[in-house]
């Protein structure tokens, strides 16, 4: 339907909790092909509500190998495993960098379909990865923030570089 504008870091609104979906109407279907759209462009493999400034739990999100996205309403995590992996993590809220984040490899995720029907995915690896990244988002917890201290100003004065330089 429409790229929207997407909040760059550091803009409060990537720090807020996002609202239940409550109505599963033509709007929340316009929502989704907007995310779709703007996540393309952008380009990326996740997209929240939060990140174009939605404050809904919406989440799109579409691997590589993924024909097509998947639509995720009101998503939560109900279990994860205890093993660990790592991998690099970025956003589209901040565009050009990366840095490696520690995640759960598998979870067990609970949401509702663009008609409301209650669904389950259970993901592992990059999925896995995804799912907590951007559940993460909806909950106000920016993907920095899981980063040490020390590892998150180094990238925060990466990124002010970048900007800068564009």
């Amino acid at each position: 339907m429409a790229v929207r504008p997407i909040i760059r870091f550091p803009n409060p609104l990537l720090r807020t909790a996002a609202e239940p979906v409550e109505r599963f109407d033509s709007d929340l279907h316009g929502l989704v092909a907007d995310l779709v759209d703007t996540m393309h462009a952008a380009p990326g493999i996740g997209i929240t509500g939060p990140h174009i400034g939605v404050l809904k739990r919406v989440v799109v999100i579409q691997l590589p190998s993924a024909a097509k996205p998947g639509t995720y309403v009101n998503p939560s995590i109900i279990e994860a495993s205890p093993e660990m992996i790592r991998h690099a993590e970025g956003s589209v809220s901040m565009p050009g960098v990366t840095e490696d984040i520690e995640r759960h490899a598998r979870v067990r995720v609970r949401y509702q379909d663009l008609d409301g029907n209650e669904r389950f995915e259970d993901a592992d690896g990059l999925l896995a990865v995804c799912h907590q990244h951007e559940i993460d988002q909806l909950d106000g917890l920016f993907w920095t923030h899981r980063l040490t201290r020390l590892k998150r100003d180094r990238l925060i004065k990466r990124y002010a570089k970048l900007t800068r330089a564009s």
